[in-house]
């Protein structure tokens, strides 16, 4: 028996390849922006949890990919669950970047 999705740890690794194989994917970084600033995955956007209200200026069409991490994947469920209430059809959660095995840049407060 498997385990249900909710409880399932997703690879962020294979999840950030997948995004950046995907055609007009946003990958979403929605922890806070001194975190991001600290420390995040190339290519992504920061948006905050809090902020998500803001969405459209990164994807504009409900049905853009977009492809979620935090720092450990909680942040990240809250937001996809928060992103399909608001019709969002191609949301992904990809977990923490505590399991990321590659670079950060830094920098990048929006």
């Amino acid at each position: 028996m498997s385990l249900p999705e909710f409880l399932r740890r997703r690879d962020i690794n294979d999840g950030v390849e997948t995004c950046r194989a995907t055609p007009g994917a946003v990958l979403l970084d929605v922890r806070d922006r001194s975190e991001y600033a600290e420390g995040h995955i190339a290519g992504s956007v920061n948006l905050p949890l809090g902020r998500l209200d803001s969405i459209d200026r990164f994807a504009p069409s409900p049905d853009t990919p977009l492809f979620v991490y935090c720092y450990s994947g909680r942040r990240s469920a809250s937001a996809v669950a928060a992103l399909r209430e608001e019709g969002y059809t191609s949301v992904t959660n990809i977990g923490g970047i505590d399991q990321w095995d590659g670079p950060v840049e830094q920098g990048g407060n929006l």
